[in-house]
């Protein structure tokens, strides 16, 4: 489990700038959590305080109870051999072989090079380049090159896995098929895997839980199917948008996750209580293995001639959140 509790990183110069503000934020083990935001939200920052490769100005990061900071240098050091990091611009060793480049951290350690040789070829089979050993990252697309950043930040076994913005430089099919590695690799090994990003398809695909920076702080965070059910949720308005709002009388969002969303509820809905819905807007998503979606919906009758309270129950009892617009 990963305990972040009220961290602030401060940088002075020519002036203070906090970019990250009194953040706290519990990540299970082996979750998949993400950390979603814009550019300058203060996210990648906070990644770097998760492996002290930037130092804290105060507050505390707790991994599987071993407070980072609190640790002399060496014991840092061996708790960092916990943490796996993937980057956004692959950071790969241009003179050095696929196999060279993902066993190149065991050689920092001093792993002997039979041992390191084997662990690299079983992480390089393992994340699909077992027929690209001898290869040069020059001769590797993208896609490839972050497997091998991946099976590097795996070399050593780690417990927690970050990934900064790991597949922000790469097309949208090879987008996919890196996170459907990421997920593979949490499902199979347990690691927990955090990922920055600013993608909210990122988000949706791969994510179990997930929070939402914006200007250093967290906006809010939680179990994502619990937030696309929230009708103040703003990361469920970014990840199921349920488009423009006419602020009519007879505008209602219908939020539904943890149900069978192909059952025909609101042609049931017409059916039993005699009244006609109009879908104005949103989406219905597979998120963390669920149908989920967010809709805007209105009755074709003003609401003075409809009996909210029994849609209200109708739905509810269904499964369906119900809120006003």
């Amino acid at each position: 489990m990963i305990v972040i509790d009220h961290l602030t990183k401060t940088y002075t110069g020519r002036g203070e700038v906090t970019a990250v503000d009194d953040v706290s934020l519990t990540i299970p083990t082996g979750e998949i959590f993400g950390i979603l935001g814009r550019s300058g939200a203060g996210k990648s920052t906070l990644l770097r305080c998760l492996n002290l490769l930037e130092r804290p100005s105060s507050g505390t990061i707790t991994i599987d109870g071993v407070d980072l900071a609190a640790l002399p240098g060496h014991e840092l050091r061996v708790a960092r051999q916990k943490i796996g990091t993937v980057f956004q611009h692959f950071n790969l060793l241009h003179a050095r072989t696929v196999l060279d480049n993902i066993a190149f951290p065991l050689e920092v350690l001093g792993i002997d090079k039979r041992a390191r040789v084997a662990r690299a070829r079983e992480l390089a089979e393992f994340v699909g380049l077992g027929d690209r050993l001898q290869h040069f990252p020059s001769q590797l697309s993208g896609g490839q090159k972050q497997r091998v950043g991946i099976a590097r930040a795996l070399v050593s076994s780690p417990s927690v896995l970050l990934c900064d913005e790991a597949t922000s430089a790469l097309d949208p099919s090879t987008t996919e098929q890196i996170l459907d590695l990421i997920a593979d690799i949490n499902a199979k090994t347990g690691v927990t895997v955090v990922l920055i990003t600013h993608e909210s398809e990122v988000v949706r695909r791969i994510c179990s839980s997930a929070a939402l920076m914006a200007d250093g702080r967290v906006v809010e965070a939680g179990n994502l199917l619990d937030l696309l059910t929230d009708p103040e949720s703003r990361l469920a308005e970014i990840l199921l948008p349920t488009g423009a709002v006419n602020h009519h009388a007879n505008e209602l969002i219908l939020s539904f996750a943890k149900t069978d969303a192909h059952e025909p509820v609101f042609s049931h809905l017409t059916r039993d209580l005699n009244v006609d819905v109009t879908i104005l807007g949103g989406s219905v998503e597979t998120i963390s293995g669920h149908q989920v979606g967010r809709l805007r919906v209105a009755f074709a009758e003003p609401m003075a001639y409809v009996d909210e309270e029994a849609v209200r129950r109708y739905l509810i009892d269904r499964g369906v959140t119900v809120s006003r617009v």
